[in-house]
C-alpha cells in the first residue's frame, strides 16, 4: 500500500502572504482604520486569520502582525504575532470603540510557540537617518513611521535584550517613545542607562504614540521630537 506524501508545511512567508490577502475588507482592516493606521497597513504586511494555517486554528479571527526582515531585496518574515480584535473585547455594546479594551480570560497578543523577543520593524534600521525612534509596541512604531520617523519596536517592556543595544548606538538621537504609565516610564529609564543617545518622549496617561498621531497628526509628533 502506497502512502500519500504530505505537502511540505507552509513557510512563514507563505503564511504571512496568505493572511495579508485576507486583510482587505476584513474586521482587521476595520480595526486598523480605527487606530488610524490604514495608510501603512500594506507596507507593514498586516493580515487577518480568515483561514488558519495548520497549528494556527486558535488564532482565527485575529489580526496578523508579521515581523518583516529585508533579505536579498525581498522581505523575509522572522515571526508572526497575533492580536485579538474581537468585538466583545474592543467595542462597547452599542458598537462604538472602547477607549480601554477589555481582554478577559485571554492575552491581547499571542506569539508563535517558542518565539524569542525580537525587534519589530528592523527595516527602519537600514534607513539613512541621523535619528531613529524606539517604541514599546508594534502599533506605536507604525504610527511613528507615519510621521517620517524610522521606528523599530519591542513587543513589551520586558522584551528588551542586551544584543539589541548596538543597533541604536550609532545614531545622533534615539527617540524613546513611552506610554504614559508606570511600566512605560520604567522601560525608558532602563533604556536610558543603556543608550547614551536616548531622548525620552513622554505622553500623557491617556495617550500613546498611536493615539497621539491619530488625534493631533503626524506633524505634531515630529514637533514633539524637536523635528521640523
Amino acid at each position: 500500500m502506497l502512502l500519500k506524501s504530505l505537502p511540505p508545511p507552509a513557510s512563514m512567508v507563505d503564511m504571512a502572504q496568505g493572511y495579508s490577502l485576507s486583510f482587505p475588507g476584513s474586521p482587521a482592516a476595520e480595526y486598523i482604520k480605527h487606530r488610524g493606521l490604514d495608510s501603512i497597513a500594506a507596507r507593514m504586511g498586516l493580515g487577518y486569520v480568515a483561514h488558519p494555517a495548520t497549528g494556527h486554528e486558535k488564532q482565527a479571527g485575529r489580526l496578523v502582525i508579521p515581523y518583516l526582515r529585508p533579505a536579498g531585496g525581498e522581505h523575509a518574515v522572522a515571526t508572526i504575532r497575533f492580536r485579538c480584535i474581537a468585538e466583545e473585547c474592543t467595542k462597547n455594546p452599542d458598537g462604538s470603540w472602547r477607549e480601554d479594551e477589555e481582554h478577559e480570560g485571554h492575552g491581547k497578543y499571542q506569539s508563535l510557540p517558542g518565539s524569542r523577543p525580537m525587534l519589530y520593524n528592523t527595516q527602519a534600521l537600514i534607513q539613512p537617518s541621523p535619528y531613529i525612534g524606539l517604541s514599546e509596541g508594534e502599533f506605536d512604531g507604525m504610527a511613528a513611521e507615519l510621521a517620517g520617523i524610522p521606528t523599530p519596536g519591542v513587543s513589551g517592556v520586558s522584551a528588551w535584550r542586551d544584543h539589541f543595544d548596538p543597533a541604536f548606538l550609532g545614531y545622533e538621537r534615539v527617540f524613546g517613545f513611552t506610554d504614559g504609565d508606570g511600566p512605560g516610564e520604567q522601560f525608558i529609564a532602563k533604556l536610558a542607562e543603556r543608550l547614551p543617545n536616548l531622548i525620552p518622549i513622554y505622553f500623557d496617561k491617556k495617550y500613546d504614540v498611536c493615539r497621539f498621531v491619530k488625534e493631533f497628526g503626524p506633524q505634531a509628533l515630529r514637533e514633539k521630537c524637536g523635528l521640523s
